[in-house]
């Protein structure tokens, strides 16, 4: 906290967090008092976590199933609030990583937009080890053929290049608060 309470009373607004419950112990005070603050999800989100992450929770940059979709739909209406939501594409066909296949990811923003949920964008993680760039620009052609706004990718070793094409939210944490323990 000691590293992030600096950068709210300098102006910054977006953060983003990994991991619901460590959120809950993290942001609540602090959203509370500050309710210009935008937390965004950018890990993976369980079912069983979603009426956590709906209460605190700006942005959901996970979304990457139906059965998740509907459980978000049901949730934001039992708290009466919207999230915004980012459709995780796992770009590199990795079985390890979460994410819709990109075969699919018409599919799922259709029956999104069928539940009115609110989606803004895409995310992807590329596959470690290798360039960035042709997952980057591809995500960067899925994005505009959906003609979303906003595009998640890029983290602390890649995010020039993500920037470069076309990224509009950045996951660089570790290279400002230093790598997680």
């Amino acid at each position: 906290m000691d590293k992030i309470i600096p950068l709210i009373e300098h102006g910054h607004k977006d953060f983003g967090e990994n991991k619901v419950q460590e959120a809950l112990n993290k942001w609540s005070d602090i959203k509370l008092k500050n309710q210009n603050i935008k937390l965004h999800l950018i890990g993976g989100l369980q079912t069983n976590k979603v009426k956590f992450a709906i209460k605190l929770f700006d942005y959901i940059h996970s979304v990457d199933s139906e059965k998740l979709a509907r459980k978000i739909f049901d949730e934001q209406k039992k708290q009466n609030k919207k999230v915004k939501i980012f459709l995780q594409v796992n770009i590199g066909n990795e079985t390890q990583k979460f994410g819709v296949d990109k075969t699919y990811l018409g599919d799922l923003y259709s029956f999104c937009k069928n539940l009115e949920l609110d989606v803004v964008g895409l995310m992807c993680i590329p596959p470690e080890g290798e360039p960035s760039t042709k997952y980057f620009e591809e995500m960067s052609d899925l994005n505009k053929n959906l003609n979303l706004d906003y595009l998640s990718m890029g983290m602390s070793s890649d995010y020039l290049e993500a920037a470069k094409n076309n990224a509009t939210h950045l996951r660089i944490g570790s290279n400002i608060f230093g790598s997680r323990i």
